[in-house]
């Protein structure tokens, strides 16, 4: 084998050694445990060391170095199917050089956990079976710490009825929260959260149920808005995005919202949340006329767009 395909070989062995799932023993996973050490086909295991690497510099790394072409839209595949139990495993960690970073952030790196290189790094010696076993040993304890270290980056979010789900960290997810928590309290009292999103884990909360007995079945969940409220006095539901770098109510989103809402039995009241005044004016030539908009900063304040009525279904 030449130098390429042993490399590939020994990551493949250390990820069996790791006790990684099946479906992540293969050739990209390999990859990716190889890149987080920079571990290039011609260096010694001693060699190794531990860079901030993104999900694109991961495949451009790849490349570069094993001949190995990914197709652009297999990045998510990457992050979730090989960094993802990483993560989870311990094996390595998000943003440690910014862990409030949002999920969704295109400067987004991972880093080998600091332990594990110092094992890797005795790959090939006498010292690497004893070493292994103590990791192993710990490892559990150790990925317990880290995602404990995650959760508190999380951006909690208190439900009425006293339940807490955790949002990952960022003004998207702040963002949400303040609409659930302000904008919910203030223009629909009483109202029941029906759906709030996530750029971590995109069923943040969902009430299927809640939904489905308005009319609504949907085969998939991205096509929701960020936050759907309904106000069971008046029978409105609120559907709200949540905008801090993109997604407005504008005229294709109300168009798109209408049609996959179409079947609800309850009136539709369309919202744009901004998190300030300043971000609300980047997109105000957009916003689709017969629509709300509501800023964080200013909450007790909304701004109606044209119609015949303020706040209300048409």
């Amino acid at each position: 084998m030449n130098n390429q395909d042993t490399k590939l070989q020994q990551a493949y062995d250390i990820l069996v050694q790791l006790g990684m799932p099946r479906q992540q023993l293969n050739e990209r996973t390999a990859l990716c445990l190889l890149c987080l050490l920079d571990m290039t086909p011609e260096k010694l295991w001693n060699q190794a060391s531990n860079p901030l690497v993104g999900i694109t510099p991961i495949m451009s790394w790849s490349r570069e170095h094993y001949q190995r072409e990914y197709a652009p839209n297999t990045r998510e595949t990457f992050r979730r199917q090989s960094m993802h139990q990483f993560i989870e495993a311990g094996i390595c960690l998000y943003n440690p050089d910014k862990p409030d970073r949002p999920v969704n952030s295109p400067k987004a790196v991972y880093q080998i956990e600091s332990n594990l290189l110092k094992v890797l790094q005795t790959y090939g010696t006498e010292q690497y079976a004893i070493m292994l076993q103590n990791y192993l040993q710990q490892r559990q304890t150790l990925a317990q710490m880290y995602a404990r270290e995650r959760e508190m980056n999380m951006i909690p979010l208190q439900l009425t009825d006293g339940q807490t789900i955790l949002l990952s960290a960022g003004d998207h997810s702040q963002l949400i929260k303040d609409i659930v928590t302000d904008f919910g309290a203030r223009y629909v009292p009483g109202g029941a959260l029906v759906y709030a999103g996530d750029t971590g884990n995109k069923h943040g909360f969902f009430d299927v149920d809640l939904l489905a007995s308005l009319g609504v079945q949907l085969d998939n969940h991205g096509k929701l808005p960020d936050v759907v409220i309904y106000n069971p006095e008046k029978n409105w539901l609120f559907l709200i995005e949540a905008v801090t770098s993109h997604g407005p109510v504008d005229h294709k989103r109300y168009g798109e919202l209408n049609t996959l809402f179409q079947n609800c039995t309850a009136g539709l009241v369309f919202v744009s949340a901004f998190p300030d005044t300043k971000t609300y004016v980047k997109y105000s030539g957009v916003i689709a006329w017969e629509t709300e908009v509501w800023m964080a900063d200013n909450p007790s304040h909304m701004i109606h767009f044209n119609g015949s009525r303020f706040m209300g279904p048409y």
